[in-house]
């Protein structure tokens, strides 16, 4: 699949509450289209409370059809969810470049150091000296 059709078929459902689980979202948005796949993505743990799982009140969920996303956009943007008024619309893709797995810097990635650093004597930079003549020192 395509991946800007798959974003016309998935939307995102912001601002649900606690008590709001993947079953739930599944009843409400079930009745404009066959749902593919419900995600809700998982907050951070808490380390003093490791069996409480929570989500980050957001979900995206993904139609079979374009068509079917519209229409829960249509009828479910600024509605009740739970008790809770939810904001629809159609997920975007994230911005920006995709970290790395785990908690690494990108340019700790051989892969990504071979694809956009130069060595200094081809990027054009500067060497900074404190020498009368202004020579690098290599």
């Amino acid at each position: 699949m395509e991946e800007g059709t798959k974003s016309k078929k998935t939307i995102f459902v912001g601002g649900i509450g606690d008590d709001v689980d993947e079953a739930v979202l599944l009843e409400h948005f079930a009745t404009f289209g066959v749902v593919i796949e419900v995600q809700l993505p998982a907050a951070p743990s808490n380390p003093s409370h490791p069996n409480d799982t929570k989500h980050r009140g957001f979900a995206f969920v993904t139609f079979s059809s374009p068509a079917d996303a519209q229409d829960a956009i249509d009828n479910m943007d600024l509605n009740e969810l739970n008790g809770r008024v939810v904001r629809v619309n159609l997920a975007r893709p994230m911005k920006g470049p995709t970290q790395a797995p785990g908690n690494r810097a990108i340019w700790e990635s051989e892969e990504w150091l071979q694809k956009n650093v130069k060595p200094l004597s081809q990027s054009g930079g500067m060497c900074w000296s404190t020498l009368p003549s202004h020579e690098c020192i290599n």
